[in-house]
């Protein structure tokens, strides 16, 4: 008997090739898709064991893990895409509990049809800011459903990381006196997203902020190890996320208007879609919550690094058995700085 000849498959057309059915079927043809894009582009030692999970070695003490879901429209925005934006949410979410990043996951949930030249684009885009990060992605998943039942491509994430004895940061631990500092300016993410809308039209220079941030955690724990509570202000912006804080650790909090950085071209793409900046989302942020006698420091800390060159000041906690966000206006007055009931724009990361 005869056995007849294995076939190797062609390459992959990636510059004018879709996305089918076969690609999620668990055959010949998904093998092909993970070897030739997934694992080419993330190429590390644990991934190319081929395995359905990542084996490693980690040193003892506290760990932390998170996942994320990333649907955002459009896929591809002025300063980043997908791609990026799932690696640098996952890593973020990580680093907010002061710790550092060690590996990522990565599924994949493509809808049939999806062009290869687009996918091929979000992984190496992805795989750049894995790499720039140092923070490899160890395994993944890859499905694909028919065409009409997805949106393109989704992409969920999850992250682990090691946090330094001595480190305990949480949203609990605000207390009254606190001072509020922030990395930058707000709104840059989500103004980027949005104007790349087709259903709005109006056009900016500004990129978004879509960055990796735990370098400048790691620099700030080092100086002060007992800060408090960190929070990278995405979905909702500032003003959501401070609402999260001040009911999960029972505190209000002030906050100073004109001590919010804002770039104008921001503040005036939210003027002319009537939206309030401090509810806008953000992807290169972070809020820090820190004792009083600690905050220069920080600032300090934070502006001599990259991604907290425009640090500011813009707050404090306060006794309110409310748990209140209130701000001092520009114009001397004070308001409540309230929960949304939802988004202002959905799919914004």
């Amino acid at each position: 008997m005869t056995l007849p000849r294995r076939t190797h498959p062609r390459p992959l057309d990636i510059a004018h090739g879709r996305v089918d059915l076969t690609h999620g079927g668990g055959g010949r043809a998904m093998a092909q898709l993970v070897e030739e894009l997934f694992v080419a582009a993330f190429d590390n030692e644990a991934l190319n064991q081929r395995n359905d999970q990542a084996a490693f070695d980690v040193p003892g003490g506290r760990m932390v893990m998170t996942t994320d879901g990333y649907v955002i429209s459009p896929l591809f925005f002025p300063g980043g895409d997908i791609g990026s934006l799932s690696v640098h949410g996952t890593v973020n979410d990580v680093a907010m509990a002061g710790a550092r990043p060690i590996s990522l996951s990565a599924g994949f949930i493509i809808e049939e049809g999806f062009p290869l030249a687009d996918l091929a684009r979000i992984v190496a885009s992805m795989a750049r800011a894995s790499k720039e990060a140092g923070v490899p992605v160890v395994t993944g998943d890859t499905k694909v459903v028919e065409k009409g039942k997805g949106d393109g491509i989704f992409i969920t994430t999850a992250g682990i990381g090691l946090v330094p004895p001595g480190v305990d940061i949480g949203g609990d631990k605000a207390r009254p006196g606190d001072a509020i500092l922030i990395s930058g300016t707000m709104g840059d993410h989500g103004v980027a997203v949005m104007s790349q809308r087709e259903s709005l039209g109006f056009e900016t220079s500004i990129v978004s902020d879509s960055a990796a941030l735990h370098t400048l955690v790691a620099a700030m724990v080092a100086a002060v190890p007992g800060i408090h509570v960190l929070r990278d202000p995405t979905r909702g912006g500032l003003a959501a996320t401070l609402n999260e804080i001040a009911t999960q650790a029972g505190v209000g909090m002030l906050i100073d208007e004109t001590a919010v950085p804002v770039r104008p071209e921001v503040r005036g793409a939210c003027e002319l879609l009537g939206l309030d900046p401090l509810y806008v989302a953000n992807e290169g942020k972070l809020i820090c919550i820190c004792a009083e006698a600690d905050a220069e420091r920080l600032l300090a800390v934070m502006r001599a690094h990259p991604l907290g060159a425009n640090a500011a000041r813009i707050g404090e906690c306060r006794n309110d058995s409310h748990h209140f966000v209130q701000m001092k206006t520009g114009m001397g007055g004070m308001r409540v700085v309230d929960w949304l009931a939802g988004e202002q724009l959905p799919r914004i990361c």
